[in-house]
């Protein structure tokens, strides 16, 4: 049969050989498949343009369902239209001011607590209503609270609990809440509340105390490790039953993910730690180098064979980067954007500007409505599909399309003056980490498929 009858789509599948055996991941599915040596010959020899011979017809059928065989090199997919916001996320902004003064902050809005922008009751009301109108058919929701610290702002918080409870148990709904906080306000009294609260909270710190102090200090340069150290003990001692994470900014020069992880997890008992590498902040002065990223995701792989392992025993190390990805393998995701930021998520500035996402509150990016107004839905579908049916990007023929989806917003907003455009700076690293990803999954899956039962919802 000549080959000259079929093209081989090579934008919809990328091989992987893992332990002498060859996997095909199938890129518009995210799903991955095991080739045997029938299908993993023919397909090479499709590759090199050799004839097929008869009996091989039958996989080439295989390889026209799963559409990497066919009449044309590239498909092309409808557009994605943009209708409907059914957001599940809140994000509530209550305060712009901190009492910390990190440097690398991209908070635009971001001010001390004397000089802080506090919001309303009234505006959290209105925004937790707006919310549910807009999504109402949901069975669970949830609430972020955001700052500046919010901490600094709890009585508001308190309030918010209290109403939100009320909504949404009056209707028969499930309501949740989560926080993200540098720990420093962090009291034996607070720490009861929140933990009754049934808050889940992530913790900024940035590693042993030599790192966290370099970026993480108060208006007057001291460090704040100590203090969130002390208090970093009592909370876990009273949310021994909830999981608190410790996310991580790494800046330029920073690199040692190892060391920055086995103080968190081992010495600070953290049960969850991630990383966000700094690539496209304000200031080029914290963004990490090339060479720096390349020392960041050789550590990252060097933590993955650590949740791998633990992984095949049943374990959950705690290293969220790389089990958030495998999550995205496991269910098969095919993202069209990159987060769930204008779609599955909401943010509210303290304001009641309706943000994006909290990283454009208080910048020079135009809000997509208020809470006195509403919405602007078509101003947000308009964005959202510029992104989603992006054209002429390396993105349309990469092979972790679907998985990355073009990158951070915000990051695209400083990198290049607008969120419309795909991140595109570190695309070799990001590739080479999926596959190790992929890699991850398909390990984990061939020696405990229970764990992905037990850890995934």
């Amino acid at each position: 049969m000549s080959i000259n009858n079929y093209n081989l789509i090579k934008t919809n599948y990328h091989i992987l050989e893992i332990d002498s055996k060859e996997f095909l991941f199938h890129i518009p599915t995210s799903s991955v498949f095991e080739l045997s040596t029938e299908s993993a010959n023919l397909l090479r020899k499709m590759e090199n343009k050799e004839e097929i011979t008869k009996d091989e017809e039958e996989i080439v059928e295989e390889f026209k369902e799963l559409n990497i065989v066919g009449s044309r090199f590239f498909v092309k997919e409808e557009d994605t239209k943009i209708e409907h916001f059914p957001a599940k996320a809140l994000v509530l902004n209550v305060t712009s001011g901190c009492n910390l003064s990190c440097t690398y902050c991209y908070k635009a809005d971001l001010t001390s607590l004397k000089n802080s922008g506090q919001m309303t009751f009234e505006i959290a009301k209105d925004a937790i209503d707006m919310f549910y109108k807009e999504s109402p058919y949901l069975k669970e929701y949830s609430i972020t609270f955001f700052g500046g610290e919010p901490l600094s702002n709890l009585p508001l918080i308190k309030q918010i609990i209290a109403y939100a409870n009320d909504f949404f148990e009056s209707k028969g709904l499930k309501i949740g809440y989560s926080m993200t906080s540098n720990a420093t306000l962090l009291t034996d009294e607070v720490i009861r509340y929140l933990h009754e609260s049934k808050v889940d909270l992530t913790i900024s710190i940035d590693g042993p105390e030599s790192l966290h102090n370099k970026t993480r200090v108060y208006e007057n340069g001291k460090g704040s490790y100590e203090k969130v150290a002390k208090n970093v003990a009592k909370l876990l001692d009273i949310y021994k039953n909830r999981t608190v994470g410790a996310r991580v900014t790494l800046t330029r020069g920073v690199t040692d993910v190892k060391t920055i992880w086995n103080h968190l997890r081992y010495d600070l008992k953290f049960k969850e730690v991630g990383f966000a590498p700094a690539t496209s902040g304000d200031n080029d002065f914290f963004n990490l180098s090339d060479s720096d990223l390349k020392k960041v995701f050789a550590g990252f792989k060097e933590l993955g064979e650590d949740y791998i392992n633990e992984a095949i025993k049943g374990n959950f190390n705690g290293f969220s980067n790389l089990h958030r990805t495998v999550i995205d393998i496991h269910e098969g995701r095919k993202k069209k954007l990159p987060c769930g930021a204008g779609v599955g998520l909401l943010s509210v500035s303290y304001k009641g500007d309706i943000d994006l996402c909290h990283r454009f509150t208080g910048s020079d990016y135009p809000s997509f409505g208020n809470i006195e107004k509403g919405l602007d839905k078509k101003a947000l579908g308009s964005f959202l599909e510029k992104r989603a049916n992006e054209k002429d990007t390396s993105c349309q023929t990469c092979r972790i399309r679907n998985l990355c989806a073009g990158g951070c917003y915000h990051e695209s907003y400083i990198k290049y003056g607008t969120p419309e455009k795909s991140v595109l700076h570190y695309c070799d690293d990001m590739r080479n980490w999926i596959d190790f990803a992929v890699e991850a999954y398909i390990r984990i899956k061939a020696k405990n498929p229970e764990f992905f039962t037990k850890y995934f919802k």
